[in-house]
C-alpha cells in the first residue's frame, strides 16, 4: 500500500488517467452510447489539436511564463496554410513555411519577455491582438475555402487502424517527452522554472530556454494550423479565436503548474483529451447548448481542484508513512543499543 502511493505521487499521470476513466464510466452510466468504440475514438480525433498546442504550451509553462498568443497564432498558420494551397504551392514548401511562421512569432514573444523583460501575459497578449489583426488582413476578412482534396484525404489516411493527424499527436509527446526527461538541455526548463536565479547563479542559458520555449509553443500551434485545415477543409476568419484558454486549461488540467518547473507533456497530453471528454460528454448528456461553456468550465475547475486535494493528500500519507518509518528506526536501534 505504501509502495502504491508512493509511486501514484511520482507518476502524476496516473491519477489523471484515473479521474478521467471514473468520469468515462460515470457518464457511461447515464449513456451507454459515450463509451462506445467509436465515440472513443471520435473523442481522440478531436483532441489532436488541443493536445498538440498543449504539448507546445507546456514548455512555455514549465519555464513559469505563458502564452495566450496561440490561438491566434493557429489562425494565420491555418491561413497561410491554406492560401498556399489553394494557389497550388508543393506541399513541402506550405509545411516550412507554415512552421516558419509559428516560429517567427515565438520567437519575437521569446526576445520580449526575455531580453525586453516584458511580463509574458502582457506581450503574449498584444501578440494576441497583433497577430489576429494581421490574419485579417492576409486574409481581407474572408473564407479560404477551396482547399486541395489531396491535403483533406491525408486526415484520412490510416496506419495501424490510426487517423494520420493521431499520429502526428502521439510522435510530438514522445518527441518532447524525450528531449524533456533524457536530455540535459531539456531538463534547463523545468530547472529555470523551478528556481531562475538559482539557474542563473549556476550559469544556465535561461534567456534562451524562454526564448526556445515560446519559439517551440509557436511551432506546435503552427502544427496544429495544419491538423486544422487537413481535418475541416477550409478557414474561417475567427480559426483559432479563444483556443488559446483551452490550451491553458487542458495543460493545467493535465498537472502542468502555472508556477512552473512540475508538470510532464504527457500529463498536458492527457489533459487535452480529458478536456475534451468533458465538452463530448454534455451532447451524451443531453444538457441544453446554451449551458455547455458554465458546465464545462464547472467541471473542469471541480476536477483541478478535486485532483489537488487528493494529492495533498497522498503526499500527507507519504510523508506520514515516511516519519513512522523513521521512527520505528529509531526505536530499533535504542533497543538493539540497550544491553
Amino acid at each position: 500500500m505504501k509502495s502504491l502511493l508512493y509511486k501514484m505521487i511520482k507518476v502524476r499521470e496516473l491519477s489523471i488517467l484515473i479521474l478521467m476513466v471514473a468520469y468515462f464510466l460515470f457518464v457511461g452510466s447515464i449513456n451507454s452510447q459515450f463509451t462506445n468504440l467509436d465515440t472513443i475514438v471520435l473523442v481522440v480525433n478531436g483532441s489532436i489539436i488541443l493536445l498538440v498546442m498543449a504539448v507546445g504550451q507546456s514548455f512555455v509553462l514549465l519555464t513559469s511564463n505563458i502564452d495566450v498568443s496561440v490561438g491566434s497564432i493557429m489562425g494565420l498558420s491555418a491561413a497561410v496554410c491554406g492560401t498556399l494551397l489553394a494557389s497550388g504551392a508543393n506541399l513541402g514548401v506550405v509545411v516550412f513555411s507554415v512552421i516558419c511562421v509559428g516560429a517567427v512569432i515565438g520567437f519575437v514573444n521569446g526576445i520580449g519577455v526575455s531580453y525586453l523583460k516584458i511580463p509574458a501575459i502582457i506581450m503574449t497578449l498584444g501578440m494576441l491582438g497583433v497577430v489576429r489583426g494581421l490574419m485579417l488582413l492576409y486574409t481581407k476578412g474572408m473564407w479560404i475555402e477551396n482547399i486541395p482534396n489531396y491535403y483533406k484525404k491525408i486526415a484520412r489516411i490510416e496506419i495501424l487502424s490510426i487517423p494520420f493527424p493521431v499520429w502526428i499527436g502521439v510522435i510530438l509527446v514522445l518527441i518532447a517527452y524525450l528531449f524533456l526527461t533524457k536530455t540535459k538541455f531539456g531538463r534547463y526548463f523545468y530547472a529555470v522554472g523551478d528556481n531562475t536565479d538559482g539557474a542563473q547563479l549556476l550559469g544556465l542559458p535561461v534567456n534562451v530556454v524562454k526564448v526556445l520555449a515560446f519559439m517551440l509553443s509557436g511551432i506546435s500551434a503552427a502544427i496544429a494550423g495544419l491538423i486544422f485545415v487537413m481535418n475541416i477543409g477550409f478557414v474561417s476568419n475567427q480559426t483559432g479565436s479563444g483556443m488559446e484558454l483551452q490550451v491553458i486549461a487542458a495543460a493545467v488540467l493535465g498537472g502542468v503548474a502555472l508556477t512552473g518547473g512540475i508538470g510532464s507533456v504527457i500529463g498536458a497530453g492527457l489533459g487535452a483529451f480529458f478536456f475534451t471528454v468533458i465538452n463530448s460528454s454534455l451532447v451524451f448528456m443531453k444538457i441544453p447548448a446554451y449551458w455547455n461553456s458554465a458546465i464545462s468550465g464547472f467541471l473542469l475547475i471541480l476536477i483541478v481542484v478535486g485532483d489537488s486535494r487528493f494529492q495533498k493528500y497522498l503526499k500527507k500519507r507519504s510523508l506520514q508513512n515516511q516519519k513512522n518509518s523513521l521512527e520505528e528506526n529509531d526505536r530499533e536501534k535504542q533497543s538493539k543499543a540497550i544491553p
